[in-house]
């Protein structure tokens, strides 16, 4: 017969078994096996509850996944290596502590660690006679947080935590919502309905937020934010030391809903201080964009932001919302906006932070920048998390999940147009009528000087400069001297047989390409699609950058041509197909064994490298995939497609852009959702590269991968379970290094995390794979848009689209 633990430690010999609990010191606590199922095949648990009230609340449950079903041979027990393990029977482990560390002893010494249920509710594992915490459950939060637990809201080097909730009132196994901070943005939380946003909590004011911030609350509850010594951030919730008898707890229950509970001796129940959400208007985006939710009255509406109105009247009186509003006069960004005070609101979602700035600064920020309509300020005290106490965030897109809150809240500043009817008519025959004139006069000078140089060889730069017309950016307009041949259309139509359907090498989303001879050497042709607007902006894109860009991983520019309606582009003919024609093709993808395959990857980086740091541009190519790699007759790598590359200037580090481009499943998160667009947008582009390499996968393959909605949630899976072995391609297993793959594909998925803050650059990337001996770091895991990608969606937008927008292809 098992020796029964006692009091409120459980010890090596002395196992804790079914009728026995621990109790932590003061009464408060107590943790035992027990179930809550009524059928006769009963599912046990250990969990920690609390003993001292007739309700029992359950705050902790270690075996939520796999219950017990043979009680009698349950226990749980600290096992010499200095863990604790729930088993049953003799050889089935249900569950287990997994401490980090494990300590020594001499042969002598019998008991190495015992565990421990505070008067927290926090049972920890130390070393008997040391204060060192092995393990604790604290660290696993279950669906409940209690006073003076941390829940880990930032992710730089561990994981985020979250309340998970339980699947039912009788059943602990984990449900489908979840509680926890955004995966980009400590500043809020969310309630997920498994990958969908439930509802998001009001964006942090303080770190430090102590009384009725909500009117039923008790007055020294407070809830905080702080940095740890790993230098993760966490938040918490508690009361002051002469409170301490008040029992509460914060949960996320099956249904959803976030409560603050109190326990209510009066009522032997367990009241609701606080509860989210309320009410289905202040669900996640219920009032659409630019719509808010009312809470300041008795019944919860709709309405439009000041300066809106409904997209659909109808749907709106009908009760529908999603459409959401849209503005009644648009923005012109003249130097003469102002801002409209909204009070007490919950900020939208989807801000961008502006770190060190005063409340003038941060409106001055928002003024200069015309995609900017709207920003919110607050001072965040002294506590400061980065040493930064301002908090200024901007919104550049769509003003999402506002809401008017019926208590505190904070200023939200609308961007809008100060002219009147009358000086908006004036103002805008003042900005046209120059602007015609000057429009007038270019097109004079353009036909005087085609005149004037016709026929003469020099004109050919010239005439190149003024059909490319202005640049997309400032930056482009600062460095404009080209030195990029001009070869005449009939040249290149004869150099590819009159574009004959037999030299068709590709097609892509602005037109088709073509094999040529040229004199004596092998051409590609990109014959651009005739009045393609968008096919004129990837011209320009394509002969301002590519001509000024020399490296052997970048493909080659050799000239262009322009014919009224006809833009060409004359690239140097690669023997090989692109890199996709190789590796996904069942029947050729042998032909890349490992080695062909990591010099590949490590081409890539470096031309990669080249484009965001050694070349005299800073250059985001934008689409970067497995088609628009190129392979020469060596099999090395070339990039190309530069038609919606984006330049930066030398102190830039991300910019917001309107137009979307790329192709789905490549684009980071906050570019695709966001348009954030940075260096690290080609980071993550590079990642899903690296993996599609190492795999022989596209990135969209669910199959036969059952289960995972794309290769990066395939390999999270792999690396979680310690399976990354199985991720090779079959194809190379016999070739391949293990060292050198299992480093990539770490790598890999250090490159698609989701915050691109933990997102190394190309410098490290290249030294990573180059060399070993560098420590790499343990990686996030990664949402696969799934946590964001409903949020466009659900407004009702498509910004993106599935295909990409340009594809050149090498030879067959």
């Amino acid at each position: 017969m098992h020796l029964c633990a006692s009091s409120d430690h459980l010890v090596p010999g002395k196992p804790l078994v079914p009728g026995s609990t621990l109790v932590s010191d003061d009464g408060t606590f107590a943790l035992g096996f027990f179930s809550l199922s009524n059928s006769t095949e009963k599912h046990y648990y250990v969990g920690i509850w609390y003993n001292n009230i007739p309700q029992r609340a359950f705050v902790w449950v270690a075996n939520r996944v796999v219950p017990i079903t043979n009680l009698s041979s349950a226990m749980l027990a600290v096992t010499s290596s200095s863990n604790i393990v729930l088993s049953e029977g003799k050889d089935r482990i249900l569950w287990r502590s997994n401490s980090s560390r494990s300590i020594s002893s001499s042969p002598a010494t019998t008991i190495s660690a015992e565990g421990t249920l505070e008067n927290t509710g926090n049972f920890i594992l130390r070393p008997l006679g040391n204060s060192t915490i092995l393990w604790q459950s604290f660290d696993h939060p279950a669906d409940t947080l209690l006073p003076g637990m941390n829940l880990r809201i930032s992710h730089k080097m561990h994981p985020l935590q979250h309340l998970i909730s339980w699947k039912g009132p009788r059943d602990p196994s984990p449900g489908p919502f979840s509680y926890g901070a955004d995966p980009d943005n400590f500043l809020q939380r969310f309630i997920w309905n498994n990958t969908m946003p439930h509802r998001r909590s009001p964006v942090w004011t303080s770190y430090f937020l102590l009384g009725s911030y909500t009117d039923n609350l008790h007055p020294t509850i407070y809830m905080a934010v702080h940095r740890g010594d790993d230098d993760e951030v966490y938040m918490s919730f508690g009361i002051p030391i002469d409170s301490l008898s008040l029992l509460i707890r914060m949960e996320i229950s099956y249904s959803g809903k976030v409560n603050i509970l109190s326990w209510n001796s009066n009522m032997s129940a367990w009241t609701a201080l606080y509860t989210q959400p309320a009410h289905r208007c202040n669900g996640y985006a219920y009032c659409g964009p630019y719509g808010y939710c009312d809470n300041s009255g008795t019944a919860p509406t709709c309405k439009c932001i000041d300066g809106f109105e409904p997209n659909d009247d109808e749907d709106w009186i009908n009760g529908r919302f999603l459409e959401g509003c849209r503005r009644k006069n648009a923005l012109r960004c003249s130097g003469k906006d102002g801002f409209l005070t909204l009070p007490g609101m919950k900020i939208p979602d989807h801000f961008l932070l502006i770190r060190n700035k005063s409340f003038d600064e941060c409106t001055a920020e928002c003024l200069s920048n015309c995609s900017c309509v709207a920003y919110a300020y607050a001072n965040m005290s002294t506590r400061a998390i980065d040493g930064d106490d301002t908090r200024c965030l901007i919104w550049t897109g769509m003003l999402i999940d506002t809401e008017k809150c019926s208590e505190r809240g904070e200023n939200l500043y609308i961007r809008t147009n100060k002219l009147s009817g009358s000086m908006r008519a004036t103002s805008i025959l003042e900005i046209v009528l120059p602007v015609l004139a000057a429009l007038l006069a270019f097109i004079c000078t353009v036909f005087i000087w085609i005149c004037w140089f016709r026929g003469k060889q020099g004109s050919k730069k010239i005439l190149t400069m003024l059909m490319l017309g202005d640049m997309d950016s400032t930056h482009e307009l600062a460095d404009r001297k080209l030195d990029l041949p001009l070869i005449s259309f009939r040249e290149i139509s004869i150099a590819t047989r009159n574009f004959s359907d037999s030299g068709i090498l590709g097609r892509g989303g602005f037109g088709t390409v073509y094999k040529g001879t040229l004199g004596d050497k092998e051409i590609a042709v990109k014959r651009l699609c005739s009045g393609s607007g968008q096919g004129s902006v990837e011209f320009k894109n394509e002969v301002v950058l590519i001509a000024k860009l020399q490296h052997r991983n970048l493909v080659k520019l050799l000239g262009c041509c322009i014919d009224g309606d006809e833009r060409l582009l004359i690239y140097e003919y690669l023997s090989n197909k692109s890199l996709d024609a190789f590796l996904f093709n069942a029947a050729r993808k042998s032909l890349l064994d490992w080695p062909t395959r990591f010099q590949i990857i490590k081409g890539v980086a470096r031309g990669l490298l080249y484009l965001h740091q050694d070349s005299r541009l800073k250059i985001i190519h934008r689409d970067l995939k497995a088609s628009n790699v190129l392979l020469d007759a060596e099999m090395r790598p070339k990039i190309s497609d530069f038609g919606t590359a984006r330049i930066f200037g030398i102190d830039e580090q991300q910019s917001n852009t309107n137009r979307v481009v790329g192709t789905y499943g490549y684009m980071s998160p906050e570019y695709a959702l966001e348009g954030i667009v940075s260096l690290k947008s080609d980071v993550y582009s590079f990642g899903v590269l690296l993996l599609e390499v190492v795999s022989g996968l596209k990135i969209t393959a669910t199959s036969p991968i059952t289960g995972s909605p794309n290769l990066i949630a395939y390999a999270w899976g792999l690396w979680k379970d310690g399976n990354l072995r199985d991720l090779v391609d079959p194809s190379i297993v016999e070739s391949c290094s293990p060292d050198e793959i299992l480093r990539c594909i770490h790598i890999g998925l250090l490159l698609v995390q989701d915050n691109p803050n933990a997102r190394p650059l190309m410098p490290w990337v290249v030294s990573s794979l180059d060399n070993n001996g560098i420590e790499l770091p343990q990686p996030s895991e990664p949402s696969y848009f799934a946590r964001r990608n409903y949020r466009n969606v659900e407004a009702g937008e498509s910004s993106v689209s599935n295909m990409s927008l340009g594809t050149l292809e090498g030879g067959r």
